[in-house]
């Protein structure tokens, strides 16, 4: 049983219609009825119900589960987490797994991870065993077609359901939520052209060696982005010289952004090959490579984040080490344009969960009635600009599911989502005051979590470009 009431109202009404059926009780405001929970009311987080019984140990804090309903697992709820067993390894769960048992799965350790988030947010590397977790749960399967034991279906039907998994991790971890939306991410590029390639036994052999891979507990990632390109991929200067075996080539070039580097199996990257004159998609594998040069990966530079400062997004040298062409070679742009809006939504899943349970804490810190005139204003704008983010996310998920070019709004809400979340931030940190300067306090570090949305592919010089030639395009 899962016991559940509504946030405050800046969230949609409609989108707690979409929630009701995790929950047998819906209750209004901020107090669980006392035939439900006992005593038990949603303030800070050591006065939370007690489950004595909780399998995952002691009492857990009140969380955002999905967009804004605050959840509480009863104390006879077992959380498997998708797996029979209690022991979690990078083998993924083999039971029956659909969308809605992912969610509740990550939804359980997302629960898990915000319990710890005062020693989460300190952190500047990340855990494997967080994403043996995550393998259990089947999160690694959203990159896996369904005829391939898979969740993926298309981009159109994928994408919300995908999404809304990402946006309920990063309520709980925002580091790990980002790393984990690069799998399917860069998974996409195969994922959106397998009908395109289907006669060619090459494509179809990579595929099924992707998507086994994928099954068998590996992750993907990607190391795409190099200094001085400004984050676009047609200006990549690492190069592959093949080897003279079919799509095997050694790269040499330095890459940074490399989100997951030494949780990821494979990183997903960009390179051109000799004699060609624009870029191509490559993969590497980097399971147990040392990054001291001696097989070719030197690592540069450790990350060094202000913000999503676990994700391990090192800088990397690579000298002549072995790397796989995709089957479909001379064919980037279009994957670019097939992808995109569904990497753009993606990204923007996870910061749009950062806000969820920003706004949602700052509503349990707030005493509206002892603010002033500067903090009532700025509360107010800061509610207000969350609806509108609701409304933007909103946007970019039925452009996906409803035109056939998406691009333009995706890209219009991923950029509007991106200057609204700074500013949300913000001002929850002006009205909460100056504790949120501390290291103690959540908000300092989710301010510095949702500027990474303006960094992420395309950054915001390219976003403003690609935006300004779309308007134009549209306009003729």
């Amino acid at each position: 049983m899962v016991f559940c009431l509504t946030t405050r109202s800046f969230h949609q009404t409609a989108t707690i219609a979409l929630r009701l059926e995790r929950g047998d009780k819906i209750y209004e405001d901020a107090n669980l009825s006392s035939s439900a929970a006992g005593s038990a009311s949603p303030v800070e987080s050591d006065s939370v119900p007690d489950f004595p019984n909780h399998p995952l140990g002691g009492a857990p804090e009140p969380q955002v589960i999905g967009h804004n309903l605050k959840c509480f697992r009863s104390a006879d709820q077992k959380y498997t987490l998708g797996a029979k067993s209690s022991s979690f390894s990078r083998t993924i769960v083999k039971d029956a797994m659909d969308h809605r048992t992912l969610l509740n799965n990550v939804g359980d350790l997302s629960a898990e991870f915000a319990r710890r988030r005062s020693e989460r947010q300190l952190r500047r590397s990340l855990d494997a065993g967080d994403f043996d977790k995550l393998a259990r749960a089947g999160l690694p399967l959203v990159g896996v077609p369904i005829d391939e034991g898979g969740l993926w279906q298309n981009v159109e039907t994928s994408t919300r359901p995908i999404c809304e998994v990402l946006r309920t991790l990063a309520q709980g971890d925002s580091s790990i939520a980002l790393v984990s939306a690069m799998h399917p991410a860069v998974l996409s590029y195969w994922l959106t052209v397998r009908n395109e390639a289907a006669e060619d036994d090459a494509w179809q052999s990579q595929c099924r060696q992707i998507f086994q891979s994928v099954r068998e507990g590996s992750w993907w990632g990607t190391m795409t982005s190099e200094p001085g390109t400004g984050g676009d991929v047609g200006r990549t200067r690492t190069i592959a010289r093949p080897t003279g075996s079919p799509h095997q080539y050694l790269l040499s070039g330095q890459k940074h952004f490399g989100s997951g580097s030494g949780m990821m199996s494979s990183m997903v990257t960009t390179a051109v090959t000799e004699g060609d004159d624009q870029p191509d998609w490559f993969f590497l594998d980097l399971r147990d490579v040392p990054w001291d040069g001696s097989r070719g990966v030197k690592l540069v530079f450790e990350w060094d984040g202000h913000g999503m400062t676990a994700t391990q997004s090192h800088a990397m040298v690579f000298e002549r080490f072995p790397a796989t062409r995709i089957a479909w070679p001379g064919h980037l742009p279009t994957i670019v344009a097939r992808t995109g809006s569904f990497i753009g939504c993606l990204f923007t899943s996870v910061i749009v969960g950062i806000l969820d349970v920003a706004l949602e804490t700052a509503y349990l810190q707030i005493d509206s009635g002892d603010q002033r005139a500067f903090e009532q204003v700025e509360w107010a704008r800061a509610k207000t600009e969350g609806w509108l983010v609701q409304q933007a996310f909103e946007g970019m998920q039925r452009a996906v599911e409803q035109q056939d070019d998406p691009r333009l709004d995706v890209l219009h809400g991923k950029t509007a989502i991106a200057e609204l979340s700074e500013s949300i931030l913000t001002r929850l940190c002006r009205v909460i005051g100056g504790g949120t300067y501390a290291r103690r306090s959540p908000f300092g570090f989710w301010f510095e979590d949702v500027r990474a949305l303006g960094f992420l592919r395309p950054p915001w010089g390219l976003a403003q470009q690609s935006l300004i030639d779309g308007f134009s395009s549209a306009a003729e």
